[in-house]
């Protein structure tokens, strides 16, 4: 008695390590995975598959994962679609197929095979388990594989699939009324007033800074300074080599000596003769020219020293990109900026550009601290778009922050959100299609 009760004991045993794997389970993939591997502890088959509505072929035994582009699973997936409709756990053939799909049963599966469909509790359709193997499909086997079915469509359900209350809003969704009152509250969600606002780049930069400019064309010798050192007025900043400028000093003071030699000369010869009387203008008119030249040249030794007009930041690139550089005079070397006036510097491109005025509202995330905006607001608008170094035309915006906010460091970049006037949200979300039908159509 025992040895004929041992199997069915086994079998029982079995079913239930198989619920509570389903029970579980984590995760709808982690079913599929026991219902096509796992079942083969109870059932004896070769190929197992398993089909979901709106999903189709879910899982496949001995794959990971089912791959939808291939030709075995497409074929597996045309054939569920034509099984679906069974309401009972049945062997099936290959003449219930399409003559296409029948054609092809030889290729991928073994002679038998056997459905089940896997329903919620409500009746609704979730999905189908396929097993195929050698051998015909009997009655226990049917019972066993419909029981198994049923506990994974349960498995299926918690996660979402077949819930009373999913059924009903199924139902409600279906209905005529559901389907006029979604398209009116989506249509008058269209006309709801909303902030027009774009995006575009920005930077902090320094409000106001003093531009050094190189006050003579010469070569830059050395850097006093470090890039963004704090400087204090008349520090010395950088020089200019002197080599040149000494020359020039040397030859203007030796031409001044001689002329005013030769000045005192004919000065001293005109007290006894007339004669003398008559260069003494042309050799003072000469020797104040050379004093005229060696003023200047002292003027541009003296130039040579660029010292910080007044306190702040010194900013600039590296030492080494100016050091040995010729410069032109009026040519921008650094700036001098006060770290406590800063500002935030935009470009927005023509494409995304929309009405602003000043004092539109800014909202600055910087791309070292993204989650804590810095807010602020226009203060100046181009009216001309710039080519920007990345090639796009646009805008160049100026915007304040607002009082209160911490200046951020000099040179920071990241996003700025423009706020502009309200705008109904169609026209919000379909700007820039509208923007090209008009353009491209003329209307």
């Amino acid at each position: 008695m025992s040895q004929v009760q041992d199997p069915q004991v086994m079998g029982l045993s079995i079913l239930l390590q198989l619920t509570k794997r389903v029970r579980d389970a984590a995760s709808v993939q982690e079913i599929g995975f026991i219902a096509v591997n796992e079942s083969k502890q109870l059932l004896h088959y070769r190929q197992a598959a398993l089909w979901l509505k709106g999903k189709g072929v879910f899982a496949v035994s001995g794959l990971p994962e089912a791959d939808g582009s291939s030709p075995y699973v497409q074929w597996l997936g045309a054939c569920c679609k034509a099984w679906q409709q069974g309401d009972v756990c049945k062997p099936v053939e290959p003449g219930e197929l399409p003559q296409m799909l029948a054609a092809s049963w030889h290729e991928w599966l073994p002679p038998h095979a056997a459905v089940a469909p896997l329903r919620g509790k409500s009746g609704e359709e979730m999905g189908l388990l396929l097993l195929a193997r050698d051998e015909e499909w009997q009655e226990l086997d049917l019972a066993l594989l419909e029981e198994l079915a049923g506990i994974y469509a349960h498995g299926l359900a918690s996660f979402g699939k077949g819930r009373p209350w999913l059924a009903g809003f199924a139902r409600l969704k279906a209905s005529a009324w559901w389907k006029v009152g979604g398209a009116a509250a989506l249509l008058g969600s269209l006309f709801v007033p909303v902030r027009m606002s774009v995006q575009a780049p920005a930077e902090v930069v320094p409000k106001d800074p003093f531009v050094v400019r190189s006050p003579l064309d010469s070569v830059i010798d050395r850097f006093h300074v470090q890039p963004n050192q704090q400087v204090a007025q008349g520090q010395l900043l950088f020089e200019f080599d002197r080599t040149n400028l000494k020359t020039k000093h040397g030859v203007a003071s030796k031409a001044f000596e001689v002329a005013a030699e030769e000045y005192r000369q004919v000065a001293q010869s005109a007290l006894l003769d007339d004669k003398s009387r008559v260069e003494i203008e042309p050799r003072r008119g000469k020797m104040e020219e050379k004093a005229t030249e060696l003023s200047y040249s002292r003027a541009l030794l003296n130039k040579s020293e660029v010292r910080a007009p007044r306190a702040g930041i010194a900013v600039f690139g590296e030492q080494s990109d100016w050091v040995g550089k010729n410069v032109s005079v009026g040519e921008r070397v650094l700036t001098i900026a006060d770290p406590g006036r800063v500002e935030m510097l935009l470009r927005l491109p023509v494409a995304d550009a929309i009405d602003l005025s000043v004092g539109s509202p800014v909202r600055l995330y910087l791309l070292t601290d993204p989650q804590h905006p810095l807010a602020g607001k226009v203060r100046y608008a181009a009216y001309k778009p710039e080519v920007s170094a990345a090639g796009v035309a646009a805008y160049r915006i100026k915007a304040e922050f607002a009082p209160g906010v911490k200046p951020p460091r000099i040179g920071l970049t990241g996003t700025a959100r423009i706020f502009g006037s309200e705008v109904p949200l169609g026209y919000y979300l379909f700007r820039r299609p509208l923007t090209a039908l008009r353009q491209r159509v003329g209307w």
